[in-house]
């Protein structure tokens, strides 16, 4: 599944988790391949299925 980048920034920034949220838009390419970044997407605490949910701002 792919994810927009600004789905991931936003659920971070949700959660006052700035830092992360400026490493993502720097780091990860858009969309957001969750088959490939599954580690990171753990690592950060975000469950796919969730973000697919999010709606678009």
């Amino acid at each position: 599944m792919r994810i927009a980048k600004h789905r991931i920034v936003a659920a971070l920034r949700e959660r006052d988790q700035q830092s992360r949220a400026d490493w993502v838009e720097r780091e990860l390419p858009d969309p957001v391949d969750t088959d490939k970044n599954a580690g990171l997407l753990a690592t950060l605490r975000l469950d796919p299925a969730d973000l697919a949910d999010l709606p678009s701002p």
